[in-house]
This record gives C-alpha cells, sequence and structure tokens, in this order.
C-alpha cells in the first residue's frame, strides 16, 4: 500500500510540475480533475441509491470551469447565474418523471454536486490567471498538500486519540496538529510567493490548514453515509480524483477572495 501511494504521488506531483509553468494549460487540468471529481461523486449517489441526472450534472459542472478558463463571464457572477440556471433546469426535468417521491433529494444532491466539486474548485483556475498566480497557486498546494502530508505521517506514527471516529476513525488529534506544523511549514518555504509579513503568513497557513482538513473530513462524512473507502480507484494507494482535491475544495475559494480582496 505504502509503495503504491508513493508511486501515485510521484505521477500526481509529476502532473502538477509539468502543467502549473502554463495557466491554460493549468486551467485545462483543473477541468479533467472537476469532471472526474463530478463523476465519481454522482457514482457515490448512484451505489446508494439516489436518483441523479449524472451527466446532466457532469455537463452544467463542466461549464463553470471552462467559462473561467476561456474568461466568458457575461455578467459580474456569471457562475452563480450558471448555478440558478442549472436549477431551472433540474427542477423542468422533474416535471416527466411518473413518482414524484424523492425529488428534493434528487434534486438537492445534483445541485450540490454542481456547486461542491465544480464550483469550489475552480478557484484553483481564478488563482492561477490573478497576477502572480504562479507563485499564489504554488503557495496554497504546498500549504494544503504538506498538511495533508504532514497528518498522515503524524497520524501513522504518534497518532492515539481519534480525531472524530465516527466520520473518520483513522484520523487522529496527533495527525491533525502535525497537518497544521506542516501547513505552517509550507507557507515558510512559500514566503517569497506570498506578499505577507510572517505573522499574516501564519495566521493564513493556519487558517487554510484547518480549511483543508475541514474538506477532508467533509469527503469523508459524505463517503460514509455512501458507505464506500475511496471516492475512486484512479490512483492507487490514495483513491479517487474527490480523495486528492477535497482539501482545496474549502481552501482554493477562501485564499482567493483573500488574496483579491484583502491583499490589494
Amino acid at each position: 500500500m505504502l509503495l503504491k501511494r508513493i508511486i501515485s504521488s510521484v505521477v500526481l506531483i509529476s502532473i502538477i510540475s509539468a502543467v502549473i509553468f502554463f495557466d491554460w494549460l493549468c486551467a485545462l487540468t483543473a477541468v479533467v480533475f472537476i469532471i472526474a471529481g463530478l463523476y465519481e461523486y454522482f457514482l457515490m449517489l448512484e451505489k446508494k441509491g439516489i436518483k441523479i441526472y449524472k451527466y446532466f450534472g457532469i455537463g452544467m459542472g463542466a461549464v463553470i470551469p471552462l467559462s473561467i478558463m476561456f474568461r466568458f463571464e457575461p455578467t459580474k457572477s456569471w457562475e452563480l447565474l450558471f448555478i440558478v440556471l442549472a436549477l431551472f433546469f433540474i427542477l423542468l426535468m422533474q416535471f416527466k418523471r411518473r413518482d414524484s417521491s424523492g425529488v428534493i433529494v434528487d434534486i438537492s444532491t445534483t445541485l450540490f454536486g454542481i456547486l461542491y466539486v465544480s464550483w469550489f474548485f475552480s478557484f484553483i483556475i481564478k488563482i492561477r490567471y490573478l497576477a502572480g498566480g504562479f507563485g499564489f497557486l504554488v503557495a496554497l498546494l504546498l500549504m494544503i498538500k504538506l498538511g495533508d502530508i504532514g497528518a498522515y505521517l503524524i497520524g501513522s506514527r504518534w497518532g492515539k486519540r481519534p480525531l472524530i471516529p465516527h466520520i473518520s476513525p483513522k484520523k487522529t488529534i496527533e495527525g491533525s496538529l502535525g497537518g497544521l506544523l506542516f501547513s505552517v511549514l509550507g507557507a515558510l518555504i512559500s514566503k517569497p510567493f506570498l506578499p505577507f509579513d510572517l505573522g499574516q503568513l501564519f495566521l493564513v497557513a493556519l487558517g487554510l490548514g484547518v480549511l483543508g482538513q475541514l474538506g477532508d473530513l467533509s469527503e469523508s462524512l459524505l463517503k460514509r453515509d455512501c458507505q464506500i473507502k475511496d471516492s475512486g480507484s484512479i490512483f492507487p494507494g490514495m483513491g479517487g480524483v474527490l480523495d486528492q482535491i477535497d482539501s482545496l475544495l474549502f481552501t482554493a475559494p477562501v485564499f482567493y477572495f483573500y488574496l483579491s480582496v484583502i491583499v490589494k
């Protein structure tokens, strides 16, 4: 299992290293990850027995990052307008159902997938497209992914006290603290890319580290409800695409708004 995890990690790092230097290629890779993540999400729901519109949801979800990639923004809040339109079409599709039981659950879970996977992860593209976006994205990945690695290493070696056992039995308080420590380390490594002093850097790293762990726990909550261990198996030893991007789903939007609103 460890060997598989190492090989998958090398593959992921190689992919990221190859695409991150080119904004359009980075954006295209994010689109692919979103489509794969949405497929895994809808597949989980199908296994749970929820009637969702998988390919409609994937198609609608793909439009959001593609519109950002090609800088297609007819309105200031284009993504939100699109999500409202998605809801409208999902509602229309319910009219041809003969059985109305479960309609609210089906609509809600489909729309949630578009928001949770597509819209949240699309902020990776927005960060990359900012002035200085290459450095900002490198910094975010270092803080979050080193946090993931730290939580795994510290938790595996010294973890004793469960964090939230009914959601994720293997996650420990020691691992969580180790993850935060590694997130701070990632922030220090990426300091040349960030216009922050040490105090601000420390707070940003802690805040994003906590959000990253919440993103991980949130996906664990979904998997627990669907009674599966991993969202997929595309990365041997590490699970699916959704398992790899879960810690970025909350951190990317927050980091983007922090950079674009607070950092002038």
